[in-house]
């Protein structure tokens, strides 16, 4: 989100973002960041982020995931984007706390 809406923080992500073939995007985070973007700034670069994510490799929720992300003790949308990380041997970039300490993980605190 800090990337495409191109706030102050929006340099802590761009490592991980601006190389799109190495990215793993759960597909709940095409829909959380849309939405989002759609809302919160224009339809120019909502799409911009679409076409951007959509050059990763962009991972469904299936049985396997859904029961992976089911042990792990995050909320419902934080479970299945970790557990997507996990299963595919990525790394988890992000602001969100839940995710604070946990291994495969790159927290950034929020100022």
């Amino acid at each position: 989100m800090e990337y495409f809406a191109d706030t102050d923080r929006a340099d802590l992500f761009a490592a991980a973002i601006e190389s799109p073939e190495l990215l793993i995007v759960p597909v709940l985070t095409v829909y959380e960041v849309f939405k989002k973007l759609s809302r919160d700034a224009d339809d120019e670069t909502a799409a911009a982020a679409l076409s951007l994510m959509q050059r990763g490799r962009v991972v469904a929720i299936d049985m396997n995931l859904a029961l992976t992300a089911a042990v792990n003790g995050l909320p419902l949308a934080d479970s299945l984007i970790y557990a997507t990380a996990l299963q595919h041997g990525g790394l988890l970039w992000t602001q969100d706390a839940h995710f604070e300490g946990l291994p495969n993980v790159t927290y950034f605190r929020k100022p």
